[in-house]
């Protein structure tokens, strides 16, 4: 590596000598939050020095807050009883990225130490990947992500309540050489960003529906794949809005169009690197390992939802008829389950977790994938039959149901003795109260379909 080189860092001297030879009197760090939002400072260049050595304070109300910096109303970690105290988190090196938005800046995440370690998205898959080394896996991953791009700026979409907004392109055109074309110069410099912060895209394309584009991330490790995710969803904005145009990641913006998907792709592999998902001659080239990882995943899907599908609006998406699942269902190349295998070589063989949108939290979304297929295969669990044809017209055991509302899927959380075990009681009741704090929100909301509905009739 040379001094100007901030890929593959991996010490704090390695981070201390490129910020040297940059000259920056100061770096740019962010956390994550519950929510997967990035949330940061720029901080001074000797703060940063000694913060590779012996960690930096962040206050803890990033625990203490939703997406909208409203407070929880029943948080025991933080709040007005504990004045809002600042915890301690770490800077990870091997996450520098350039910011090609700012000049020669440089960007780090960090991650939570102590108590908050316990809550902190980035620490809790560091956990799960923990756990795969010590039964001999090492986890592969990628994520493709949907999102909608407009022709507007935060500005304009207030003024205009979220209505009317104006779409980069019209129309209804998936894979579309025409669109790409003529929006060349967007594709492109979305392709040189992504490329210039280390998130290699291996393909992007329009999707079904006006100004939708799909991203699929190249794979990675699980850590740096979920790294990557949330990398890509906040400066892909930010690159956007410098350009005068928006994205929205939601599930589901409109009623008129399908929701936003955010698949993750999972395979294992054993200590000497070799996969083990695959065994030639099986059904679906399905080794017993591949078949235990995907009976976990069904088995805790309804349970671990609300880590998956974390918002109000996920819930708009999981409808039949929509490109998303509304049953814990796995089937063999299978686009209407939610589990979809996918045979290949050895070293694409991989599960696709279709239930996922979005609007995830990379590190909790990827965290419950894989806790669940280590589960099944710590559990020896057989998944149910592959569905064949539309998983939407055959009906399915009540057990298999995914939960229908945030609310629901934070109390099967809550319910979950694998979860806990997963995840620990601290995080699965911090988190299960967020999301019964977020479902409260909405019900206070009056929609457009209530006044249109009830206004004069009733």
């Amino acid at each position: 590596m040379t001094p100007m080189d901030a890929r593959h860092l991996k010490t704090a001297a390695d981070a201390r000598a490129l910020v040297e030879a940059r000259g920056l009197s100061h770096v740019k760090l962010g956390v994550v939050d519950l929510d997967g939002v990035i949330r940061g400072k720029y901080l001074a260049r000797e703060k940063f020095f000694s913060a590779l050595e012996t960690g930096f304070n962040f206050c803890d109300i990033v625990f203490g807050w939703d997406s909208n910096d409203q407070l929880y109303d029943k948080c025991n970690f933080t709040g007005w009883h504990s004045a809002f105290p600042d915890a301690v988190a770490r800077i990870d090196p091997a996450t520098c990225r350039e910011l090609p938005t700012e000049d020669n800046m440089l960007f780090f995440l960090g991650e939570f130490e102590g108590t908050a370690a316990e809550l902190c998205p980035r620490r809790l898959l560091r956990r799960i990947v923990d756990r795969a080394a010590e039964m001999g896996f090492a986890a592969t991953v990628a994520v493709e992500f949907e999102f909608f791009v407009f022709d507007e700026t935060p500005h304009s979409v207030r003024e205009k309540g979220y209505r009317d907004l104006k779409n980069l392109t019209p129309g209804w055109f998936g894979y579309s050489m025409l669109r790409s074309s003529v929006e060349s110069d967007f594709h492109q410099a979305l392709l040189k960003l992504c490329d210039d912060m280390d998130v290699p895209i291996e393909g992007l394309h329009t999707e079904t529906g006006p100004g939708v584009l799909e991203a699929a991330i190249h794979y990675s490790d699980a850590l740096a794949a979920a790294d990557r995710a949330v990398i890509f969803k906040t400066f892909a904005k930010v690159w956007a809005e410098r350009q005068g145009k928006m994205m929205t990641f939601m599930a589901k913006w409109s009623n008129a169009y399908p929701g936003q998907s955010g698949h993750l792709h999972l395979s294992l592999r054993d200590a000497d690197g070799e996969p083990v998902f695959h065994e030639a001659g099986r059904p679906g080239n399905m080794s017993d390992t591949m078949r235990w990882f995907v009976g976990g995943q069904q088995a805790l899907l309804p349970e671990v939802l609300a880590m998956v599908a974390s918002t109000v609006n996920s819930y708009s998406r999981l409808i039949p008829g929509f490109w998303a699942p509304t049953d814990a269902t796995w089937g063999i190349e299978n686009r209407t389950c939610a589990l979809r295998v996918i045979p290949g070589s050895p070293s694409s063989q991989r599960v696709e977790y279709r239930v996922a949108a979005a609007d995830i939290n990379p590190y909790l979304a990827i965290a419950a994938a894989l806790g669940s297929g280590l589960w099944g295969i710590e559990h020896r669990i057989e998944p149910g039959e592959p569905v064949t044809g539309s998983a939407y017209d055959i009906p399915h055991p009540a057990a298999r149901a995914l939960p229908r509302t945030l609310s629901e899927a934070a109390n099967r959380l809550t319910a979950s003795a694998a979860a806990r075990h997963l995840f620990g009681d601290t995080f699965v009741d911090h988190y299960a109260m967020t999301r019964h704090w977020e479902e409260r929100e909405f019900r206070k909301a009056i929609t457009d379909w209530e006044l249109a509905r009830y206004f004069e009739i009733i």
